[in-house]
C-alpha cells in the first residue's frame, strides 16, 4: 500500500516565514536530488506528526504530491523542538525507480520465545541492532525485514550475512563486510553458579 503525503509549494523563506509557517500549524519542508532542482514545501503538522508515528513511513516509498504534481520520494531527515512534541523541519529526497537506493530497514524479531536458549537454558533475548542498511530498487524496498530467533541456543548469535533478505533487496557493502550481529540469547544474569572453593584444612 502506498503511502501519499499531500504538500504545497512554499514561495516565503528564511526564519521569519519559518515561524509563521508553524504558527499556521504548518511544517517547512524541502525535497531535493535527481536532476530537478530543490524544492521549498510546506506540509501539514498534524498530518506529518501522525504519519512519523508510523514505522513504514520511515521505511517506504512515499508519494508526495506537491500541488498535485506527484513525486516519488524517501523521507530523510526531521527536525524536532528540544521539548514540545512538534516537527520543525522535514527533508524528503526524490527517487528514481531505475537507480538502487541506500536504506535504514527496521528488522521484525519473531520466535524468541520458543527459542531453546529461552525456553530451556533461561537466557534473555537481546536485539542487538532495530534496522539494518540495505540497498535495493525502490520497487524493492520492504517494509521490514524478519529475524526468526527460534532455534537460538544460550550464547549464540545470529549476523547480518545469515540472514535471509527478500529478492533484489542487498546488505550494503560496510555491513557485509562487518557482519554485526543482530540479536542473540544471553545466558541468565549471574550465568551458572560457581563452585565454593573448598576450606583449607585447620592447622
Amino acid at each position: 500500500m502506498e503511502i501519499e503525503v499531500i504538500a504545497a509549494r512554499r514561495e516565503l523563506q528564511g526564519t521569519g516565514a519559518s515561524r509563521r509557517l508553524r504558527h499556521a500549524g504548518k511544517v517547512p519542508g524541502i525535497v531535493y536530488g535527481g536532476p530537478t532542482a530543490p524544492v521549498q514545501i510546506e506540509l501539514d503538522h498534524n498530518a506529518l506528526y501522525h504519519a512519523l508515528r508510523k514505522e513504514a513511513f520511515h521505511s517506504s516509498v512515499l508519494a508526495l504530491k506537491i500541488d498535485g504534481a506527484r513525486e516519488s520520494v524517501l523521507l530523510r531527515d526531521t527536525q524536532w523542538h528540544p521539548y514540545k512534541q512538534q516537527v520543525l523541519h522535514v527533508d524528503f529526497q526524490r527517487v528514481d525507480k531505475n537507480q538502487k537506493i541506500h536504506v535504514k530497514v527496521p528488522l521484525h524479531f519473531l520466535n524468541a520465545d520458543v527459542a531453546p536458549g529461552v525456553k530451556t537454558g533461561g537466557g534473555k533475548p537481546h536485539h542487538i541492532m532495530t534496522e539494518l542498511d540495505v540497498e535495493c530498487l525502490p520497487g524493492s524496498l520492504p517494509g521490514f525485514i524478519e529475524i526468526d530467533m527460534g532455534q537460538l541456543e544460550v550464547g549464540h548469535s545470529i549476523h547480518a550475512n545469515d540472514l535471509k533478505l527478500p529478492q533484489g533487496v542487498e546488505l550494503v557493502a560496510h555491513v557485509k563486510q562487518e557482519n554485526p550481529a543482530v540479536a542473540s540469547i544471553n545466558a541468565p544474569k549471574g550465568g551458572a553458579a560457581e563452585e565454593v572453593p573448598a576450606a583449607a584444612p585447620e592447622a
